[in-house]
Formats: structure tokens, C-alpha cells, sequence
């Protein structure tokens, strides 16, 4: 999925966009740090999470307690992760660079070293450009 399909994907989607904002590879995508993801995973509210339980959505409790909730193929959600460290890029909520990158380091994966660089370099030149 690209940007463009990103976007129209979440302009689709019947939620209220203050209980729900992207993260993990559709953030870098907005971001313009990836070209493109193969899916689309949510932060959310627990209203939300609640909602999507209640209309049959399959959920998968993980260990701190919080819901993963596969609303869809290619589409999940996840309860209160990194909650609050959202902006808005274009109109879509989206987790912050800081949350992103706080994520990607939470998450210890392989897969995820070239994207803190990338995340890293970005901060690193935004903050070079504010000095």
C-alpha cells in the first residue's frame, strides 16, 4: 500500500478519527520515510477497542491487558499503543516521529533497525534546522 492507498483506505474507515491513529509502517509511509506497507495498524482508543469487541471483530488479549483487534484483512488495531502521541499529518491522525521512534525501539525487532535510522535521521536534521 502506498500513500494514496493509505489515505483512502482510512477515509473509508467508520470510526471517529479522535479514537484512532496510525502507526508502525503506514506512519513512515506518511511520513514520506517508506515508499510503501503491506498493512495498516491503528492505535485506539479503548471506547473503540470496546465498540469493535462488541460488533464481533476478533480480538486477541496480549499481556499487559490491552486488545489486539483484527478488524480486517491487512487492517489491525491496537488498544492504547502509545496513546496521545498523535498529530495530525494532512488530516490523518498519526502517531508523532518521537512515538514512532519510541515504538519501533520498544518493539527490539530486526526488521526495524533501517526504519530508526531513517526515523533518527529525520529528528536529527528537523532538529539541526531549528539551531
Amino acid at each position: 500500500m502506498n500513500r494514496w492507498d493509505i489515505l483512502h483506505i482510512l477515509n473509508t474507515l467508520p470510526f471517529d478519527r479522535g479514537d484512532y491513529w496510525l502507526v508502525s509502517g503506514g506512519a513512515m509511509v506518511l511520513y514520506g520515510l517508506r515508499e510503501e506497507t503491506s498493512d495498516i495498524d491503528l492505535g485506539c482508543s479503548k471506547r473503540l477497542a470496546d465498540a469493535l469487541e462488541q460488533q464481533g471483530c476478533r480480538v486477541i488479549r496480549l499481556e499487559d491487558g490491552t486488545r489486539q483487534i483484527c478488524y480486517q484483512p491487512g487492517i489491525e488495531l491496537f488498544e492504547n499503543w502509545f496513546p496521545n502521541q498523535s498529530e495530525l499529518v494532512g488530516s490523518v491522525p498519526v502517531l508523532s516521529l518521537e512515538g514512532l521512534l519510541a515504538m519501533k525501539k520498544s518493539l527490539g525487532r530486526e526488521k526495524d533497525l533501517a526504519d530508526i535510522r531513517r526515523i533518527e535521521d529525520l529528528l536529527r536534521g528537523a532538529r539541526q534546522a531549528q539551531d
